[in-house]
């Protein structure tokens, strides 16, 4: 144990000894993350409009389906709950391409 190795774990991505994120003298890419931002806010707009589109089937299976229209309520709750929160993560990645627009024209 004379020396303990560090490895990072993100979601997708390891990165081991000598690979820190922007360890290209410090300098940070501003246009890849502003891509990478805008491609996570279209993919939560795409969360929230399928998320919104399966609330919706679950209402109307609900009015279809009298005998079980206690479980398409709360399918048709949790999908709803869950496209609100796709569109919240969408606001969110916006703001962050925003910030990295920002500092990608600061930069130049």
């Amino acid at each position: 144990m004379a020396e303990e190795k560090k490895h990072h774990h993100h979601l997708f991505h390891r990165h081991k000894d000598g690979e820190e994120e922007g360890s290209a003298g410090g300098e940070v890419d501003y246009e890849k993350k502003e891509k990478h931002h805008k491609h996570l806010e279209q993919l939560g707009g795409l969360g929230a409009i399928a998320a919104g589109a399966y609330a919706i089937h679950e209402k109307h299976k609900a009015k279809k389906d009298p005998e079980n229209a206690q479980g398409h309520r709360v399918k048709e709750e949790v999908a709803a709950v869950a496209a609100l929160g796709a569109a919240g993560f969408a606001f969110h990645e916006h703001h962050q391409k925003k910030d990295a627009k920002k500092h990608a024209a600061a930069d130049n």
